[in-house]
């Protein structure tokens, strides 16, 4: 196929596609690419140069794809070489500001397929009896952290196991720089890459339809003398046509220009119609009499804007910032200035903060988050303005450094509770391109009040040596924190159980000074594996003056051999009974008047075990005969305050008199048992180690105090970054 199919479709007298206008040669191509037609490719890759049209092309083909819009299509007018059958909707998972695993489990989700792992899902399509449609556009746009590079990520790990997948027939908009990339993995007969600025593809009638329509005073244009008149109208269209060498976002912009400004433009000067998307900018500026680098250090600020917009509030702070003097005049006159270069966006859902979290206290997030203040969102018109700014500065990596600096002034007393959405969940991308997101991973309030998501993007993006222990903590706990799609105040729970693990005792505890309302605070945690049961109780000890003293442990069934551990007697009346793995409906340990570990309990365990006691409160072993444990009745359970139930990775305490939920655990790892002590300890064993955490049913204490851990270190004396030192 090729260009030559847009005159022959016209000469039929078929209508244009009303959303696409053209792009005949394409939709006949993707046409025939959805009804499997003989000879048509199984993989098709779209490509062109930015604002050349991808994503409306691709738009307008999903509208003739979806059973329900197509209805409101003139299908019956269309060229019918360029519509689909009418069969169900294809698997449209946009690569838009996500991960590329992101897109591969809205894949799976979509499919309802049972994976567990990312080779699961692509063996799991790759089984089934027929054949799945799938169609991933905007892949230039991937990611929730632009210097990250999603773009890439998404085409390796999830477009060339799709394509190389038989019963998938996949359609992928991608940059030009990956496509060649992407369609080299398949033989030629299976692949065909459409690059709408190349000769065979182009629309130069299309454009001018284009140009033509946006012209229209009848589709919402002023009333203007190129507008209302046709032969003016069609004149001028085929001018900025020309001109813009097949860039449809050039004349997209030509045309807000003089639509939105027209004083100064004369239809018939050559010379004011932009030859490219930078020329547009510069053009119109010096219609209006202002200069061009104004413009452009106006708009720059949302050239490096992430996410859905830059918030309106924080526009002059950056501009300032970026210009290196007060733009706020600038600022004021400039609004029609810059208005045909902009677009206002509503924020997203994902873009505030969850309105309740899975904390246990019912409360809702933190005052602050920003969720449904109605605030306004700019951003520019097209990626492709943003790449032209931001190439014509001069040194992009100070640009960044100077926009870090000021969205970090912008948070009142550093408190990322008070922190505008946009800044607590973006600074960390403007950190990363300007060179300084390790020395800002020192704050866990940042940790815990930052999109998980996005910042978990952005350090991945850094090289892990780079990285300081604190960082290395949050990522090991990111998939947690994305996973369990935690409230900030239970992300802060989980990230102060973490730090303790990792021996960051001062993190942990700075975490209890941020204002959060903690579900538990982590006494201690040992990395023990093997560990098959716990249980809670008291044990006559010998205390540092020689006196007899009763102290409080978690005693823990290990396999013979543990450091520390004692064998016990076969049949050792008193001692720690085993758990089973369950947890019983009222919340207590299942087994826990199983009776005592004697050498059949042993057995059952799978193999010899033996008795570790480790003080319930303290970071320290307690060496005492572990058939003197003795353990709370039931009778000192029942009455206990709080009690727990638990699955394969989560555990739920809850308050007995009402029952209300006061903590939710979940673990990055198999839970293999636990138990609460009355006095409300509660201490897990997973397939990493244990775990003890006193559960806070009222307010934290005012100066709380994590005692010190037994082994690790801490970051107390590197640099405290940015944001100075808060631990």
């Amino acid at each position: 196929m090729s260009a030559s199919a847009e005159g022959n479709a016209r000469a039929a007298g078929y209508t244009p596609h009303p959303y696409v206008g053209g792009r005949t040669a394409a939709l006949r191509a993707l046409a025939a690419w959805r009804m499997r037609w003989p000879g048509a490719p199984r993989v098709i890759v779209l490509t062109g140069n930015p604002g050349s049209g991808r994503s409306r092309l691709l738009t307008g083909f999903l509208m003739m794809c979806d059973p329900e819009y197509r209805k409101q299509l003139p299908i019956d007018d269309l060229d019918p070489a360029t519509v689909p059958p009418d069969l169900p909707a294809p698997a449209v998972p946009s690569a838009a500001g996500r991960t590329a695993a992101q897109v591969l489990w809205l894949l799976a989700d979509h499919f309802e397929l049972a994976a567990g792992r990312t080779e699961d899902v692509f063996a799991e399509l790759a089984a089934r009896d027929e054949p799945v449609t799938i169609v991933v556009p905007d892949v230039d746009q991937a990611g929730p952290v632009r210097a990250a590079e999603e773009a890439t990520r998404v085409v390796r790990e999830v477009l060339t196991p799709l394509a190389a997948t038989e019963t998938v027939q996949l359609l992928a908009d991608v940059p030009r720089e990956l496509a060649t990339e992407l369609a080299g993995v398949l033989p030629a007969s299976q692949v065909q890459v459409i690059d709408l600025d190349a000769p065979e593809w182009a629309d130069p009638k299309g454009l001018v339809l284009h140009a033509e329509t946006a012209l229209d005073a009848g589709s919402g244009a002023p009333e203007l003398p190129y507008t209302t008149d046709p032969a003016a109208r069609r004149a001028l269209a085929e001018a900025l046509a020309a001109r813009a060498a097949g860039s449809r976002l050039t004349v997209q912009l030509a045309v807000q220009s003089l639509l939105m400004a027209p004083e100064g433009f004369d239809p018939a000067d050559a010379s004011q119609l932009p030859t490219s998307v930078g020329e547009a900018l510069d053009l119109h500026a010096r219609r209006l009499g202002a200069d061009p680098q104004t413009l452009r250090l106006m708009l720059a600020p949302l050239a490096f804007a992430e996410g859905d917009g830059l918030p309106v509030q924080l526009l002059g702070t950056l501009a300032n910032a970026v210009a290196g003097r007060d733009m706020s005049q600038d600022l004021a006159d400039g609004m029609l200035l810059a208005a045909p270069f902009i677009q206002p966006v509503e924020p997203s859902s994902e873009d505030d903060e969850e309105g309740t979290g899975e904390d246990g206290t019912g409360e809702d997030a933190e005052a602050g988050d920003g969720a449904g203040d109605g605030r306004t969102l700019l951003r520019l018109m097209h990626p492709a303005l943003a790449e032209e700014i931001r190439s014509g500065l001069p040194d992009v990596r100070d640009t960044q450094t100077r926009i870090a600096m000021a969205l970090l002034e912008e948070v009142p007393q550093q408190d990322w509770a008070q922190a505008d959405p946009y800044i607590r969940d973006h600074l960390a991308a403007h950190t990363l391109e300007a060179g300084l997101l390790p020395q800002l991973l020192t704050d866990p309030g940042l940790f815990a009040h930052a999109d998980p998501v996005t910042l978990r993007a952005a350090i991945e993006a850094v090289p892990l040596e780079q990285l300081g222990a604190p960082a290395r903590t949050y990522l090991r706990t990111a998939p947690l924190l994305t996973r369990s799609q935690a409230s900030a105040t239970l992300r802060a729970a989980f990230l102060e159980s973490a730090f303790v693990e990792d021996g960051l005792a001062p993190y942990a505890e700075a975490l209890h000074t941020r204002g959060f309302r903690l579900p538990w605070r982590t006494l201690w945690s040992v990395p023990l594996a093997g560990v098959r049961a716990v249980t809670t109780g008291s044990v006559a000890a010998t205390g540092e003056d020689g006196t007899a003293v009763s102290r409080s442990v978690a005693a823990l069934l290990v396999p013979e051999g543990t450091p520390g551990s004692r064998t016990l007697p076969a049949a050792a009346d008193g001692a720690v009974a085993p758990q089973d793995g369950t947890g019983a409906a009222d919340g207590t340990a299942a087994g826990e008047d199983a009776g005592a570990v004697n050498g059949d309990g042993a057995a059952a365990a799978g193999g010899r075990t033996a008795l570790l006691l480790h003080d319930l409160r303290a970071p320290e072993y307690v060496d005492a005969d572990p058939s003197l444990v003795v353990q709370p009745s039931e009778e000192d359970r029942a009455a206990a305050p709080l009690g727990f139930s638990r699955g394969a990775d989560y555990l739920r305490v809850w308050a007995r008199a009402d029952r209300r939920m006061v903590a939710a655990l979940v673990s990055d790892s198999p839970v293999t048992d636990a138990d609460l002590s009355p006095d409300g300890v509660l201490v897990v064993a997973t397939e990493r180690g244990v775990t003890a955490r006193q559960i806070l049913v009222a307010a934290p204490p005012a100066a709380p105090s994590v005692p010190a851990q037994r082994t690790g270190t801490t970051d107390a004396d590197a640099s405290h970054g940015l944001e100075g030192d808060h631990s």
